[in-house]
């Protein structure tokens, strides 16, 4: 199943949207004029994806549809009905519809456009743009295995595949789609308080955005588990102890899990129309 000559549309042109517009364009998997964008009504936005992309943009929703082999539903989840409805007589059932919105199933969707077409669930990060994206797969249940493979040619363009069930999707996005915003938060807190200590700010995103991609690829290389990494660098009464001491009573990992609960059953209240 070969993407070479397939035809991309994205129902959506937000930030999602784009990292994997820029990420599909490096793998140089498909080529630019067969990526196309629309929206509902942000032409400002088509513009500058057309500009600095090169991909087809247009508001004229029934063409760019009628031409599509894949269609990328990326608008924002609260915005799928209003978005799909007054277009739903445009899909046609040999289309492959991937869905990366949070919360929203593949019956959801399959219900609303009103016919037995094929949907793929897909849950990316917006590492996507540079490649490193991690991204889950599950498909509705008129999808079959040659469409799953579709999704994950296209996806693996941006980073790595893992097929999963339905039911742990709210939890994935809550780690992994959600995830790189939590890394970022912690950068931005490490930053500041390098600062505070005297470094300056190039010093301090330099050494910290190094220290970030070192911890990732120990995780990724050294085959062992988070907690033997840590405690191998964290040595009685030293500075690294002093620091997750602070860490520890100030109950860092509860309050991680309640980050992530909390992303958890927002993706739940998103799949509830809420």
């Amino acid at each position: 199943m070969d993407l070479i000559n397939k035809s991309i549309l994205f129902l959506g042109a937000g930030s999602a949207a784009e990292a994997i517009i820029s990420g599909i364009i490096k793998g140089k998997v498909v080529s630019n004029n067969q990526l196309f964008v629309t929206n509902r009504e942000n032409e400002e936005r088509l513009s500058y994806l057309q500009e600095r992309y090169q991909v087809i943009c247009s508001r004229h929703k029934e063409e760019l549809i009628s031409k599509a082999d894949i269609i990328i539903l990326a608008m924002k989840p609260n915005d799928l009905e209003k978005s799909i409805l007054p277009i739903k007589a445009l899909f046609k059932e040999n289309q492959l519809i991937i869905s990366i919105l949070a919360g929203k199933s593949t019956d959801k969707i399959t219900d609303l456009i009103g016919l037995p077409i094929p949907v793929i669930r897909a849950m990316p990060n917006t590492s996507a743009s540079i490649g490193y994206a991690a991204t889950a797969l599950t498909k509705g249940k008129y999808a079959i295995e040659q469409h799953m493979i579709q999704a994950k040619q296209l996806f693996q363009t941006i980073g790595m595949t893992t097929i999963v069930k339905e039911d742990d999707m709210h939890a994935i996005t809550a780690i992994s789609g959600s995830g790189p915003a939590y890394i970022y938060y912690l950068v931005e807190a490490l930053e500041k308080a390098a600062i505070e200590a005297g470094l300056s700010s190039s010093v301090a995103r330099e050494l910290i955005t190094q220290t970030v991609i070192g911890a990732g690829n120990m995780l990724r290389l050294s085959g062992e588990d988070p907690e033997t990494l840590r405690q191998k660098i964290t040595s009685p009464n030293g500075t690294t102890e002093a620091g997750i001491s602070i860490l520890e009573n100030n109950h860092f990992r509860r309050i991680v899990m309640e980050c992530v609960k909390g992303a958890k059953e927002r993706s739940e209240e998103l799949g509830n129309g809420q």
